[in-house]
């Protein structure tokens, strides 16, 4: 590793609260933040519930700005301007300033209503904004000009991996000597009817519309998809000397990234977990880390029968016996699944637990899968051990894609 990466700033909404706090605290409250969906479209969904976020962006943003923005982007605004105010809002030469932030969908919701309104009402009622609002780079582009990024703006997009990804990216553009602080995370909001029947029609998502804050239930025996969700995560990465340099509180460390694919099946894990333990194996190795060293895991667990198995087994097969002592938890039990934006959210939950020494609980778990052979955080809160310790959070996508990202506490 040719520098230090380190965390000086976090800003996230999601469906639980709309900034980091606000979102911690309900997380380690056991809060969940799904509900049916208050649209009347939802009356011919099999899924009717989704984690819409706390805290409407809109009436966060300024009025005129927010409408020429998908929501997507919206939220990845408001998560980077958290970000960015926490990290101080570095004064700093705008060439080596960076953006990357991921998406998995993009801005689908404005392409659809779009084309409503030609349909409706003709080609000359479409927005101006509608190519700026619908591009997948839409995010980054909107924080890259927010920020003046001048290193490059760019936009991993690698289904739920995605946000993840984005993380792993913007570290190697400082350890490469292309940036000293990159703005990095994802952002997803793609609950719409023709999404909504796409995952429910490859039996997906979970449809316990009649208890939408018990739908989500990682690793429970009784789980039956995943929940959509929506929001934005967002960190501010810099060279550790960079932020010592200019007196910057140092948040949290990032220790290294594994990224490797599957070679599978375009929907389904591969069932023996092996891409995704390489992920895990790669990230420890690139973090110069033991499998000992992981005493939390933010994993993946969307709560969908397959895949909770599958990333089951990868994380065995790569701690091997350093597994039991590593507390497993689900944060989409209480989020639902934020697809492009999951991997970016989780990673500041991981480095939140790591800061607080908390492993957050995974909601609705009840009966724990017996194929999953995990030791995994029920209802409570878990104390995590004092000492310099480390955390891994796995990220996995449809087309194979497996990421890991191991953060060490400050």
């Amino acid at each position: 590793m040719s520098c230090e990466v380190v965390v000086t700033g976090m800003g996230m909404t999601t469906p639980v609260g709309g900034d980091v706090e606000s979102n911690w605290e309900a997380v380690l409250g056991g809060h969940s933040g799904i509900s049916v969906i208050p649209e009347a479209w939802v009356d011919d969904q099999n899924a009717k519930i989704a984690g819409i976020m706390a805290v409407n962006p809109v009436d966060v943003l300024d009025r005129v700005e927010s409408r020429r923005m998908d929501r997507s982007q919206q939220a990845a605004l408001v998560a980077a301007r958290e970000a960015w105010a926490q990290a101080g809002a570095p004064e700093m030469d705008l060439d080596r300033l960076g953006t990357v932030i991921a998406t998995g969908i993009g801005g689908v919701t404005s392409l659809l209503n779009a084309y409503d309104t030609l349909l409706e009402r003709g080609p000359s009622r479409i927005s101006p904004h509608m190519v700026t609002m619908i591009m997948p780079n839409g995010p980054a582009a909107i924080v890259g000009l927010e920020i003046g990024a001048r290193a490059g703006v760019h936009t991993p997009v690698s289904a739920c991996a995605s946000g993840a990804e984005a993380i792993s990216y913007a570290a190697r553009m400082i350890q490469s000597g292309r940036a000293d602080v990159v703005v990095a995370g994802g952002a997803e909001a793609a609950i719409h009817p023709i999404t909504m029947a796409g995952f429910a029609a490859m039996r997906a998502l979970s449809t316990r519309n009649d208890d939408p804050e018990a739908a989500s239930r990682p690793y429970d025996l009784a789980r039956d998809g995943f929940v959509m969700g929506e929001g934005a995560g967002v960190v501010v990465l810099e060279s550790e000397e960079f932020a010592k340099a200019r007196g910057a509180k140092i948040l949290g460390r990032y220790a290294g990234a594994g990224l490797t694919s599957d070679g599978h099946h375009i929907a389904q894990p591969d069932p023996e977990g092996a891409g995704a333990a390489r992920a895990i194996l790669a990230a420890l190795d690139n973090a110069s880390l033991s499998t000992t060293d992981i005493v939390h895991v933010n994993a993946h667990a969307t709560s969908t029968p397959q895949g909770d198995i599958a990333e089951a087994v990868a994380i065995r097969r790569a701690l091997g016996p350093a597994t039991d002592s590593a507390y497993v938890a689900g944060t989409k039990s209480m989020t639902g699944h934020l697809l492009g934006g999951a991997g970016a959210i989780e990673s500041i939950y991981t480095m939140l637990a790591l800061r607080d020494r908390k492993a957050p609980p995974t909601l609705n778990l009840v009966d724990l899968d017996p194929e999953v052979n995990l030791n995994v955080s029920g209802a409570g809160v878990t104390d995590l051990p004092s000492g310099d310790i480390a955390a891994l959070n796995n990220s996995f996508g449809f087309g194979g894609h497996d990421v890991a990202v191991v953060f060490r506490s400050v």
